[in-house]
């Protein structure tokens, strides 16, 4: 019954939020590395930072760093979606939002100094990630749900880490934007605000998981987006491109744009993919050691992202 009434809370905060975005004039125009064609209300994916907001009052005190990192972050980004921001400011404030959450983990207590870097490193790369990939109707939303949906499943059946309801707050959020997302004309779209607040979100759940189990295996929950992510920047950079800037090189913009799949298709794809990942990473854990399971579930996917090649040079050759 709570979820319900939450639902229909955030529900009516949506709502409310499209006569400020229609007011204000806050869009998302479609530009020639666009995978939309119609102008659309962006922002949509503050509702993630609401719900954060509404889980915060029930249980004042609780995660208080996180709630103060993921304001800052939503803050600074929904600034950016309406006024473009410099990287260094955006990235400077990223940096200070997840330094609280470490803090309240205990990460600089317990993590030897180069794990520090490199939880930085990835922390900081898997929020700009989830920026990047979120670039059609529905994938943040379906992509957030398996991922929240992996990481509450092991909380309830495989390891207890933090209170239950944390996550849910998180996937009712994201029924409620794919409410108005996933259609083949969004009402909206979730705008920085959106996908680096959930991204944030999740990954104080991840880092959180990780500490409590002694396991890096949970980072494959975030392995389709990453490995997208991560050679399609070292694509960029082997082009010599400016990898902040916008492009249509992900393999899910090939998909969409090159071949003219369904948005809600290809988001569909990303969210089953992910789905049979995180099956394989629940099932192997403790079976196999996490490093391994890293390398047999990440190569596959590598040589699936690989094909965006050969499906770039066909798409070019019908072009000429």
């Amino acid at each position: 019954m709570i979820y319900s009434i939450l639902f229909f809370i955030l529900f009516i905060i949506e709502l409310l939020y499209f006569r400020v975005a229609d007011r204000f004039n806050i869009i998302d125009k479609p530009n020639l590395r666009s995978s939309h064609t119609e102008i659309t209300l962006r922002g949509g994916g503050v509702i993630f930072w609401f719900a954060a907001l509404l889980y915060f009052v029930q249980n004042t005190g609780y995660n208080y760093f996180f709630f103060t990192g993921i304001t800052l972050v939503s803050l600074v980004s929904f600034w950016d979606d309406i006024q473009s921001l410099s990287n260094k400011i955006r990235i400077s404030v990223q940096f200070f939002a997840i330094s609280l959450i470490f803090y309240d983990l205990g990460v600089f207590s317990n993590v030897p100094v180069l794990g520090i870097v490199f939880a930085y490193i990835f922390a900081i790369g898997i929020i700009n990630a989830y920026n990047f990939m979120d670039g059609i109707n529905g994938i943040t939303g379906l992509y957030t749900l398996v991922v929240m949906g992996s990481l509450w499943y092991v909380n309830k059946n495989v390891q207890l880490f933090t209170d239950s309801a944390f996550i849910i707050y998180s996937m009712v959020a994201s029924l409620v934007f794919l409410f108005f997302n996933y259609r083949k004309r969004a009402k909206c779209f979730a705008g920085d605000v959106g996908s680096i607040a959930i991204a944030f979100w999740v990954i104080y759940l991840i880092f959180k998981l990780i500490l409590v189990t002694n396991s890096i295996i949970w980072l494959l929950f975030l392995a389709v987006y990453g490995v997208d992510a991560i050679c399609t920047i070292m694509h960029r950079l082997y082009l010599k491109q400016n990898i902040f800037e916008a492009h249509r090189l992900h393999f899910y913009q090939i998909l969409s744009n090159e071949y003219k799949i369904q948005h809600r298709i290809v988001a569909l794809i990303y969210a089953i993919a992910q789905s049979i990942v995180s099956v394989l990473v629940v099932f192997l854990y403790q079976k196999i050691d996490a490093i391994l399971v890293i390398v047999l579930i990440t190569l596959p996917l590598i040589i699936i992202y690989s094909l965006k090649f050969y499906m770039i040079r066909k798409a070019s050759l019908k072009v000429s």
